[in-house]
């Protein structure tokens, strides 16, 4: 069992939202469920309280809790992508079906969750000061990340 697991608290569609994460990131799996027994001071009797998953081998926990709490930009999980065709597919998958691109390679999905879709090569980039703020330049002027693009910016190629 890992130290620290994400705990994500969902209004009534938790295991909707399980369902369509492990679709979308490769080795995943739903683990457990557990339902409510109408003893709890929240939530329908046999109606799922909450969904142990996987995701590439991170656990989470997500929770049917109610509408009391939304997620909000100040929480939000980065995929660390070798290629352009790893950002594109992230990018695509998670604003399916309402979610919405935001700035800077952050998105959010449509259960309101929000994810940093961004290449690896930028921990090697913020190496070297100088080139790293061109290239935070041109990630700023971006919704989704295009590496080639950054590239040139490190590089400082026009």
């Amino acid at each position: 069992m890992q130290k620290i697991t994400p705990f994500l608290w969902f209004d009534s569609n938790a295991e909707e939202a399980v369902n369509f994460y492990v679709s979308v990131f490769k080795n995943s799996k739903v683990k457990e469920m557990t339902r409510y027994t109408g003893e709890e001071p929240s939530g329908q009797k046999g109606s799922v309280m909450t969904v142990s998953f996987e995701l590439d081998g991170q656990e989470f926990v997500a929770l049917n809790g109610g509408p009391q709490f939304k997620f909000t930009e100040a929480v939000s999980f980065v995929i660390n992508c070798e290629t352009q065709e790893e950002i594109d597919y992230y990018w695509e998958k998670l604003i399916a079906g309402g979610g919405e691109e935001v700035q800077c390679g952050w998105l959010t999905d449509k259960y309101g969750l929000s994810w940093q879709v961004v290449p690896t090569k930028i921990r090697k980039w913020a190496r070297d000061p100088a080139r790293f703020q061109r290239v935070m330049h041109a990630v700023m002027q971006m919704k989704k990340l295009d590496i080639a693009a950054l590239e040139s910016a490190y590089e400082q190629r026009n």
